[in-house]
């Protein structure tokens, strides 16, 4: 055995046991999937929120002598408050619908084992979350706490709400009601006590907070996470991410919905901080965000396999060229699932080097362009699913070096690609020389 195949064989030994069971056991854990399912379910309201502050902060330079570009500026300016305000409701306030969605996605894991209802837990949170992260104060509630602030207060309380609901049911407490009353009514009685149970436990917590250190929960959350927000935007931790989804995608797990689903609430943390400094003209402070990984780090689907697509569509290999063909529409959307079990690329040792690299040379490449101000830095949250130039323009304020920078990324892969691709190349050529020889052979026979 080659010393290629060796060291294959323990990269893949060690994923299939240690890597891919803890992985597979993290994505099915019932808090992971309702986390990931909240923030799924909140992404319309943040992506129409975000394309809308495009409209407010013009990617024009405000000295700029082009016609166009200064009466947008001037209306921008004008119309500021009423563009932003569909903003506000969304973006501007997206813990809100993250916590609901979080609570009524984990309140559904116990309607069987314990007759929850998840409409009341996710009810029950918003109550908690607006009452640690909006206390009234001289009369309206103040905001600061409901955007990207207070996102992990968000979970933690969506989470702490349904729990507590789920051990009051185990432990039959509750208000009992005969079977005869309606059983909206006995839902509404049903939710009395572990109302109670909040107030008497986050309120005087909140209260403790605010006496002591004069901020809200939100903001003391905040402030023991900024040091692993700061860590999760770094050059290593990008990597390191992208390493294992997609090591994970080799043995043929989703790799990048796992790994997306775990750094979503630190991608979306960092986009309410770069939203906030556009809005005050500071500079963009955070690189890492969900529109950096689907635009950047994977062109063309995980493994940034645009370029490979692009090195199939001239092969000399049918079954290569067809898979291409099939492919390239499909990968401009960021749909790869044809190219990588058409190759097959999962389990395929030819591709392992490249199917790691490409993406890791991508997140390096773009990071660099970013970190040293060659391209702006993401300020809106882009369906996935957008072609891939346009979506990372889109995704920075309509910066069209960021196009550029994509169509740069695909080459950067095709390239990286290239020499697999022609052992692969060589492989079937071989194998379909050979199945040819055979049908001529058959055929001779017939005859």
């Amino acid at each position: 055995m080659s010393a290629h195949h060796a060291a294959f064989n323990v990269i893949f030994r060690f994923v299939e046991n240690f890597v891919s069971p803890v992985a597979v056991r993290i994505s099915s854990q019932r808090h992971v999937m309702a986390i990931r399912d909240g923030f799924i379910s909140a992404m319309p309201f943040m992506i129409v929120g975000s394309f809308l502050l495009v409209f407010a902060y013009p990617p024009f330079s405000p000295d700029t002598t082009w016609g166009f570009a200064r009466a947008w500026l001037a209306l921008a300016k004008r119309f500021e408050g009423q563009i932003l305000s569909p903003f506000d409701m969304t973006m501007g306030i997206m813990s809100i619908y993250i916590c609901v969605a979080i609570a009524y996605n984990l309140g559904k894991h116990y309607v069987k084992s314990h007759q929850l209802d998840p409409f009341m837990g996710a009810m029950l949170s918003l109550m908690a979350f607006l009452l640690v992260a909006a206390p009234k104060t001289q009369g309206a509630l103040p905001g600061d706490g409901l955007g990207g602030t207070g996102i992990f207060t968000a979970i933690l309380v969506a989470i702490y709400c349904v729990e507590m609901m789920r051990f009051l049911k185990a432990r039959n407490i509750g208000i009992r009601l005969p079977d005869q009353v309606p059983p909206m009514i006995k839902n509404s009685f049903d939710l009395l006590i572990p109302v109670l149970v909040v107030v008497l436990t986050l309120y005087p917590l909140s209260l403790l907070i605010q006496s002591q250190f004069d901020m809200l929960i939100p903001q003391a959350i905040m402030s023991i996470f900024n040091p692993l927000v700061a860590a999760a935007d770094s050059l290593p931790a990008i990597l390191l991410a992208v390493l294992i989804g997609h090591l994970l995608w080799f043995a043929g797990i989703h790799g990048a919905a796992i790994v997306s689903g775990m750094l979503q609430m630190f991608w979306l943390t960092n986009l309410a901080a770069n939203q906030a400094a556009l809005a005050q003209g500071a500079p963009l402070p955070h690189i890492f965000m969900e529109a950096f990984w689907t635009f950047f780090i994977v062109v063309g689907g995980s493994g940034a396999t645009m370029g490979l697509v692009i090195c199939y569509l001239k092969s000399r290999s049918a079954h290569l060229r067809a898979i291409g063909r099939l492919s390239v529409v499909p990968s401009m959307f960021n749909i790869n699932e044809p190219v990588i079990f058409g190759t097959p690329i999962v389990m395929n040792p030819v591709f392992f080097i490249p199917f790691l690299l490409a993406p890791m040379v991508n997140a390096v490449l773009a990071w660099a362009a970013m970190k040293f101000d060659l391209v702006s830095r993401v300020i809106s949250v882009v369906p996935w699913t957008a072609p891939a130039p346009i979506g990372g323009a889109w995704a920075l304020g309509w910066d069209f070096r960021a196009a550029l920078l994509v169509i740069v990324l695909a080459v950067v892969s095709a390239i990286i690609y290239y020499p697999f691709f022609k052992v692969y190349e060589k492989q079937l050529l071989e194998q379909e020389a050979a199945e040819s020889e055979a049908e001529k052979a058959d055929n001779q026979q017939v005859a």
